[in-house]
């Protein structure tokens, strides 16, 4: 599978933020304000983690990770006081899905969760400037789209992407030529 690309990024914030406008118009007709940005900012989090883990090479967790969603959104749910921590609390989680799942060093976590903050800010400028949910929407996962320009480790080693089978079998070379060794002399 191909690495996401800022434009694939872009019109992924299109869709959210256009998804996320029309489902707050329906939700705030039976919702209270307040519960239907929580509802929301929990739907476009679960959304955004699962693209991120489609995009992902990394197999594992995937079942735990949507299980530490649930957990954080219904900890939200009844212990954030204020929408500006729920939004931290998905915000951040974001930040963990994707220094888990596309990122290898710490470096780039550090620069990933920089770029979450850049987000938030330009969410709520967008939303001080403008007062409109959608291009408040559109601002953060726009932002959030350049995650693609950090590199994936900053470790200074390369990181190799050999098969098993090829790591497997050196092991097995080296582990005769010993044994050879071993029993020659």
């Amino acid at each position: 599978m191909k690495q996401p690309t800022f434009l694939e990024g872009a019109l992924l914030a299109l869709v959210a933020a256009l998804a996320g406008t029309v489902l707050f118009s329906a939700l705030n007709l039976i919702l209270p304000a307040d519960t239907t940005l929580r509802l929301l900012v929990s739907l476009l989090s679960l959304a955004y983690t699962g693209y991120l883990m489609f995009r992902s090479r990394e197999r594992l967790g995937r079942i735990t990770a949507l299980g530490s969603w649930i957990l954080t959104s219904m900890t939200g749910f009844l212990l954030a006081p204020s929408l500006l921590i729920f939004v931290l609390l998905h915000c951040g989680f974001i930040w963990i899905i994707r220094s888990l799942y596309i990122h290898n060093g710490v470096l780039a976590a550090i620069a990933d969760l920089a770029l979450t903050a850049l987000s938030l800010a330009a969410a709520v400028w967008a939303t001080v400037q403008s007062g409109s949910l959608l291009l408040s929407l559109w601002c953060f996962f726009l932002t959030q789209a350049l995650f693609v320009v950090i590199p994936k480790s900053w470790s200074g080693k390369q990181v190799r992407s050999e098969p098993a089978e090829a790591g497997f079998e050196q092991a097995y070379q080296t582990a005769q030529r010993a044994l050879s060794k071993l029993v020659s002399g």
